[in-house]
């Protein structure tokens, strides 16, 4: 059995923003380098969180896209609240999340990143799920329900926002704080009721345990992911000019995927080790494909909601000034025509 987070737990600590040396050096790290790389090439290192579609060593390697002139170094994590415990120790240069880790590093008053783009997409790619044969049959029926979620990440948002929907608060179920990988055991061995997630173990619970998606978080999510940079490589030029670089070769390979949509979807089934047939229904309920964005007012507005929701909860420490977590510098770079 897992602990139960009753009462929401404590926003983050000191301690577990910085991550600590464990969480950092457990993190396996994976050089992406190309043909005819060299030794003395700058390095960008870069966060990759999950499989599948999530993968840009993945996406890149289909898509055709390689760095020219420097290489990356990929860090693996299962979650953007893991990116900003690792951007925060200074072990990674760039990263991507959700909206939410960052309102809750900026809430703890310990912030050593900037935001500086936005890459939106789909968000029935996040769910509730409960298991076969499980009698809950809508949100309301979680009401006193063990619901599995990664704290400080979408997972805890959005659950707490359909709640909300259903007239429940946080206190009406009894939440468990729980990794990805823990989750999915937990979720397997019948330890939870039901398991906000998101990503690859979706399909992998629905195509080897039947499980069943109870709500997607379509209308509960903003489809906005953040992309942020160490102020450390902000304020290196050599730093600035390779993560334009990356920027828009990541803009390319989401426009190949968006072009060749049965291929990749071949590619990740396969990567997740799940039949084809599933990952293909997921891209056919797909609320948007991926595409980078640049940041707008739109983009800080939407993490303003997203701090005020937690801060109703009482589940931040202070409040977060949102629009100086951004940097619009790459901005020109986005919107730039291929």
């Amino acid at each position: 059995m897992f602990p139960s987070d009753k009462a929401g737990g404590p926003a983050l600590d000191r301690r577990q923003l910085l991550g600590g040396a464990a969480l950092i050096a457990g993190a396996l790290v994976v050089t992406g380098c190309h043909p005819g790389a060299a030794a003395g090439e700058p390095a960008l290192r870069i966060s990759i969180t999950g499989r599948g579609e999530g993968d840009a060593r993945l996406l890149f390697k289909a898509a055709g896209v390689k760095p020219e002139g420097f290489r990356i170094d990929y860090s693996e994590f299962q979650s953007g609240q893991q990116v900003v415990e690792a951007l925060n120790g200074g072990s990674l240069d760039y990263g991507g999340m959700s909206e939410i880790p960052p309102i809750f590093a900026a809430a703890s008053n310990i912030h050593s990143f900037r935001q500086i783009a936005v890459y939106h997409g789909d968000v029935n790619n996040q769910v509730v799920l409960v298991p076969k044969g499980s009698s809950i049959r809508s949100l309301a029926d979680l009401k006193g329900k063990r619901v599995g979620y990664v704290r400080a990440t979408t997972s805890q948002y959005f659950l707490i926002k359909m709640l909300e929907s259903v007239g429940l608060s946080w206190a009406d179920i009894t939440p468990v704080a729980i990794g990805v990988s823990d989750g999915a055991a937990a979720f397997s061995s019948g330890s939870l009721d039901a398991w906000a997630i998101y990503g690859f173990p979706i399909q992998r619970a629905i195509a080897t345990q039947g499980a069943r998606i109870l709500k997607t978080a379509l209308g509960f999510l903003s489809g906005n992911y953040i992309i942020s940079a160490h102020v450390d490589a902000l304020a290196s030029p050599e730093k600035v000019k390779i993560i334009g670089e990356y920027l828009t070769l990541l803009r390319r390979a989401y426009g190949w995927a968006a072009a060749n949509q049965d291929q990749w979807a071949e590619i990740i089934a396969k990567d997740i080790g799940v039949p084809a047939a599933f990952v293909h229904d997921q891209f056919a309920r797909r609320s948007a494909p991926f595409e980078l964005r640049p940041v707008t007012d739109a983009a800080i507005r939407s993490q303003e909601e997203v701090a005020g929701v937690f801060a109703k909860a009482d589940q931040l420490q202070h409040s977060v000034d949102v629009p100086a977590l951004w940097d619009d510098r790459f901005n020109r770079i986005i919107e730039k025509a291929l």
